[in-house]
């Protein structure tokens, strides 16, 4: 298990390097990553299949079947809890808040975990944007400013051909390196793990 986990750390160290994404400040044209115009709340709860990452320190262990499931607490806040099937079967699980940073889209928040250093004040800068929501809010793309973090979410773990055509060339046109979004496995999704653009 470890030797897959220090594999997909290498690689992902590779391309980063070999890509830039580790240099500070945003990487396209100076511009940072765009929230969509205005996001439905009440639409966006509920389960999202990560179906494609730039993938995280935090998240090296999860293996396959990443779910994020987001229900609303109050205006202003968003219970998250994220879930996996890690690389000896187990589940992994944490529970967080999205707290929205931006009342004109609500498309930009700030998500914390108070079990992460650094990462467990209730307000902070953002760090989580929607860029991209396809008009019937069965997938979206979200990321930080910097597009150092990245997530293709899907409602249905099945992606076929055809939308992993949509998913890489929106990925492309919302400022990311296909390359360096690596697809997660999901049932009737992707069988392995493997660059974006391999796809």
């Amino acid at each position: 298990m470890w030797r897959i986990v220090r594999a997909i750390a290498a690689i992902t160290a590779a391309l980063a390097a070999s890509t830039g994404i580790a240099s500070a400040g945003p990487v396209v044209g100076g511009q940072p990553l765009q929230p969509i115009a205005a996001l439905d709340v009440q639409r966006y709860l509920g389960d999202w299949n990560q179906v494609a990452a730039v993938p995280q320190p935090y998240n090296l262990d999860c293996a396959r079947d990443t779910v994020a499931n987001y229900q609303l607490i109050d205006a202003s806040n968003i219970r998250v809890e994220n879930s996996c099937t890690t690389w000896t079967g187990a589940t992994n699980r944490i529970v967080g808040n999205a707290r929205v940073n931006d009342p004109a889209s609500r498309a930009q928040l700030h998500v914390s975990f108070p079990q992460v250093p650094f990462q467990n004040a209730l307000d902070g800068p953002t760090n989580y944007i929607v860029t991209f929501i396809a008009d019937d809010y069965s997938w979206a793309v979200v990321g930080d400013p910097l597009r150092l973090s990245g997530f293709v979410l899907s409602r249905s773990p099945a992606v076929d051909a055809a939308q992993w055509l949509e998913i890489r060339a929106v990925v492309a046109e919302r400022g990311y390196d296909p390359c360096l979004l690596l697809t997660s496995p999901t049932p009737g999704g992707a069988a392995d793990i493997r660059p974006l653009c391999t796809i």
